[in-house]
């Protein structure tokens, strides 16, 4: 999809109803694509027309906030809020039981732990001892949390605080000169992102990369990797556990 002009508009201006029907008959193509991959992620009793929806209205909101004087195509805003407004919707749905995401924070509490123990990465027996189990069992525990981890590197850090809420879209239309000094910028954020993805294990950046950036389903990357789907879905599952473990240290440290 070519990036369309968005109208510069002055202090006060409303944009023509008819523009804005045209910018959300132009952008349904791009929903419906954005709906559908996440929608591959989830249980199949997620009615991906409910991401749509929801879809649609992450579009309207993007037109209604875009700044068209910042350094940044509507189309890449447009995107980052309809992404942002379908995992949100997600999230209303709260359809990861509570006691799988307790599992999933035990896991990360244990890496983060052994991390400042250890001083290296932590490998899957060493989280297995600190957890107390064998390594069958850790693998188990893994494919239980799955569902936690297969939405997007936007929930890093969710640990049920507005801070952790707050996800890249929200830095994109602002200039970070005009951010509270006691909020975290959007390099900032991408250089811990960087960061963290560097201390995972070449397979685990590859899991990743191949993902979140080229889009691919875990069936795609396994027959890339000649892994089994069940070996790319724990890989990712262990990958986003230490990110998320290592990301609520950095932000934790940095907001102290």
């Amino acid at each position: 999809m070519q990036d369309m002009a968005f109208p510069r508009l002055t202090e006060g201006q409303k944009l023509d109803p008819k523009i804005r029907a045209k910018i959300i008959n132009d952008f349904a193509p791009l929903i419906k694509y954005i709906a559908s991959r996440i929608a591959m992620r989830l249980p199949p009793h997620i009615d991906i027309q409910d991401l749509i929806n929801a879809g649609v209205i992450g579009l309207m909101d993007a037109i209604e906030k875009y700044d068209a004087s910042k350094a940044i195509k509507f189309k890449t805003y447009a995107e980052f809020r309809i992404r942002g407004s379908i995992l949100d919707e997600l999230r209303s749905m709260d359809w990861v039981p509570r006691s799988v995401r307790q599992k999933a924070r035990k896991i990360e509490d244990a890496y983060s732990r052994l991390e400042s123990t250890l001083g290296r990465p932590a490998s899957d027996e060493d989280v297995a001892r600190e957890l107390n189990i064998d390594i069958e069992n850790f693998y188990k525990l893994l494919a239980e949390t799955a569902s936690v981890t297969l939405l997007s590197l936007d929930d890093l850090g969710d640990d049920d605080t507005d801070l952790s809420r707050r996800n890249l879209l929200e830095f994109i239309m602002q200039d970070e000169r005009e951010l509270p000094s006691h909020h975290i910028g959007l390099a900032e954020i991408r250089e811990m992102v960087a960061e963290a993805i560097k201390s995972l294990s070449e397979k685990e950046r590859m899991v990743i990369s191949l993902y979140y950036y080229d889009e691919l389903t875990m069936k795609e990357i396994g027959h890339i990797l000649k892994f089994t789907e069940s070996r790319v879905s724990q890989i990712h599952t262990k990958s986003i556990l230490k990110l998320r473990s290592k990301m609520q240290k950095i932000v934790k440290e940095m907001m102290s």
